[in-house]
């Protein structure tokens, strides 16, 4: 795979890997990575300035875990909470969305309003669309007859 950028390989903003591929732990992470990349190809975000963003994402938390206990307890918005573990990946999701707000191409309000949105999906839905046999029975059965227009 052929990328727009040169990832960094270590230090702070390397993503992680495993036997010296990109490792994802789950589906979310591949996509948001493939996003990132497909707007920094078509120039819609900057890769340095997404970069710095990253490590700044990265440090902050860094510093939030590293207060002691009665510090974080009281650190309101943003402090972890008890055991909470690293996760490349949410780092990631935090400096994509500064980016994408910070390039105007989609606004804070609107960020939080689809992550809430997508949040509350039942587990296993990889689409916004409520996936009964009937629903999806119904949108295959139209996406067939468009299909049909165009063909005519």
């Amino acid at each position: 795979m052929s990328l727009p950028v040169r990832l960094d390989e270590d230090g702070a903003a390397a993503p992680p890997r495993e036997n010296g591929e990109l490792a994802f732990a789950a589906p979310w992470e591949s996509r948001l990575f493939g996003l990132t990349m497909a707007l920094v190809e078509d120039g819609r975000l900057d890769w340095e300035a997404f970069r710095s963003r990253l490590i700044a994402r990265i440090a902050a938390w860094e510093k939030r875990v590293s207060r002691p206990p009665s510090a974080a307890a009281g650190g309101g918005a943003g402090a972890p909470g008890a055991g909470e573990s690293w996760d490349y990946w949410q780092r990631w999701r935090e400096a994509f969305e500064d980016s994408l707000e910070t390039a105007g191409l989609v606004g804070g309000s609107e960020i939080d309003g689809r992550s809430r949105r997508l949040a509350a999906r039942p587990h296993g839905h990889d689409h916004p669309h409520d996936h009964d046999h009937h629903a999806h029975h119904d949108h295959k059965e139209h996406a067939v007859q468009a299909a049909g227009e165009i063909d005519e």
